[in-house]
């Protein structure tokens, strides 16, 4: 007797509820510490309590991944049946001991399969929503596996930062580069590259302004899957997030524009305003 396949994702793929709940996609939250205070990331914890605390203390929080042991209990869980497959995309390798902890614990079953996104945020999101599209449509385990490997070097992620102080609260800025951007009002882009953030074109201005500048940038002249691009950010206002949907829908028709809000792991390292499109390059 065959058994369902399962797909599952750390909470860094910040997909949307909806997307979660339609696909049945299982989330297992990495945790969040303020203090001596640990949360896990969607569940005990929002992105507000971290703008606060960062505004109070002057302290970032720090993140953690699952341990062995959560994964373990969390593939038991998903895993229903003895016969069921579960595919588990992780967060970049490079950014956190995820994929590892997930690898280790994946070992002590039959039927699981550890994926590493190489991405983070709806970076990661776009390799699951891969998987559960094809799992709906039946394809078996192999191809989306096979698959998704092969999508993971096309998925495109960035993000454009309003503010630099959690960057360099974080050690991934220097005093004197913060305060310069600050000073000339410069607005990075953070591109994932191979696994990794590195820093790609400054925008100068206000960050309702650069936004649209960065969706051109970001989309003219590409051929890309059509069928999805995710707008992710830290609490944005409703203009700014529509301004860049306008923008978006100007330079290529895709059938799906999906607004998402990172969550509490992405916040930490990112800080309020930031925003992003991501989508899959042809």
């Amino acid at each position: 007797m065959s058994g369902s396949i399962r797909i599952s994702a750390d909470s860094t793929c910040d997909l949307s509820p909806e997307q979660l709940s339609r696909y049945d996609i299982g989330i297992i939250p990495l945790y969040i510490s303020l203090g001596d205070e640990s949360m896990k990331d969607g569940v005990e914890i929002t992105a507000q309590t971290i703008f606060d605390y960062v505004s109070k203390t002057g302290q970032l929080p720090k993140t953690a991944a699952p341990s062995v042991a959560d994964y373990l209990d969390f593939f038991r869980e998903r895993q229903t049946s003895p016969n069921d497959i579960l595919i588990h995309f992780t967060i970049s390798s490079k950014f956190s001991s995820s994929y590892q902890n997930a690898c280790i614990a994946a070992a002590e079953f039959e039927n699981v399969t550890v994926i590493d996104s190489q991405n983070l945020s709806t970076g990661h999101g776009h390799a699951v929503m891969e998987a559960a599209v094809m799992k709906e449509r039946g394809a078996p385990a192999e191809d989306i596996v096979k698959h998704v490997k092969e999508i993971i070097p096309k998925i495109r992620a960035s993000f454009v930062l309003d503010r630099l102080d959690y960057l360099y609260k974080g050690g991934r800025c220097s005093g004197v580069a913060a305060l310069g951007a600050n000073l000339l009002k410069l607005k990075p882009c953070i591109e994932v590259v191979d696994g990794e953030m590195k820093v790609g074109k400054k925008y100068r201005g206000t960050i309702d302004k650069v936004l649209p500048l960065y969706t051109a940038d970001k989309l003219t002249g590409k051929k890309m899957k059509k069928d999805l691009i995710f707008i992710t950010h830290t609490g944005c206002s409703k203009e700014i997030v529509e301004s860049v949907r306008n923008k978006v829908k100007e330079l290529y028709a895709f059938d799906e524009i999906v607004e998402t809000v990172a969550g509490s792991t992405i916040t930490s390292h990112c800080g309020q305003n930031t925003l992003g499109v991501l989508y899959i390059e042809e």
